[in-house]
């Protein structure tokens, strides 16, 4: 029989599937936005190609090795890139009903110990229960759960209470945590920190409309897996931040 996982060891896990997202996200965009540019390069040689003098053997050579170039970019695209991400491609889920409150306790407990309790983070759950039952994926859930509350955690000063919002209806949960931001305390290596400095760098720049800190990856695809929603809008120092999850449930 496997043994339970203690906390050190849980926080280990939730992390390397936080950074394990976030890698495949990174790929995912690099990938995208390196194909557009070598669509344009490709069709423009062939431009270049009705225009140019086939006799100039001189600037033949020069489109072959456009072309070639062109095509060894796409070939690393999709045999490293493309092959990489396919290990987190499709994002199982194992739906199953469980008790939504357990859950809940459970979660916030984990973040507690992993960095909020060292950070003078009160992490605190604005209703005693639910008294839900969700068919949906559990683990799936409480790993997105963790990760928000863990990310709250890190873009909050000491003192701050990261606020817990459960709320459940017979077509869907909704998760939201509001806090005051901080972004300066992810950059601040005298505090002890879960996620690693790319990742903090990241969430501290300006965010294009609509995207999540690269971090929160792992949020945004369970949203998507349920087929719900996930916003992180930009955090704004001293303002109130919010991190939402809803996720569409089989049954309440």
């Amino acid at each position: 029989m496997a043994s339970t996982p203690t906390p050190t060891e849980r926080t280990a896990r939730l992390c390397a599937e936080a950074a394990l997202f976030m890698r495949d996200h990174v790929l995912s965009r690099v990938s995208h936005d390196l194909r557009s540019p070598l669509n344009a390069i490709h069709s423009w040689a062939y431009v270049l190609e009705r225009k140019i003098d086939s006799t100039d053997a001189s600037a033949q050579r020069a489109l072959t090795g456009i072309r070639t170039g062109v095509e060894q970019q796409v070939y690393l695209l999709e045999t490293l890139v493309d092959t990489t991400r396919a290990e987190t491609r499709k994002l199982h889920v194992e739906r199953a009903p469980f008790a939504l409150d357990a859950l809940i306790d459970e979660t916030v407990d984990d973040a507690r110990r992993a960095l909020a309790d060292a950070r003078g983070v009160s992490l605190a759950v604005q209703q005693a229960s639910t008294g839900a039952t969700l068919d949906a994926g559990r683990e799936r859930i409480g790993q997105a759960l963790w990760l928000m509350l863990a990310f709250a955690t890190e873009a909050s000063a000491a003192g701050t209470t990261v606020s817990l919002d459960v709320s459940v209806t017979a077509t869907a949960a909704q998760f939201e945590l509001q806090w005051p931001a901080h972004r300066e305390a992810l950059a601040d290596e005298a505090l002890p920190h879960l996620f690693e400095p790319f990742a903090r760098t990241q969430a501290r720049e300006p965010q294009e409309a609509g995207r999540a800190p690269w971090v929160l990856a792992l949020c945004q695809r369970v949203a998507e897996a349920h087929g719900g929603r996930f916003e992180a809008p930009p955090l704004v120092d001293g303002e109130a931040a919010t991190l939402t999850l809803n996720v569409p449930i089989t049954g309440a």
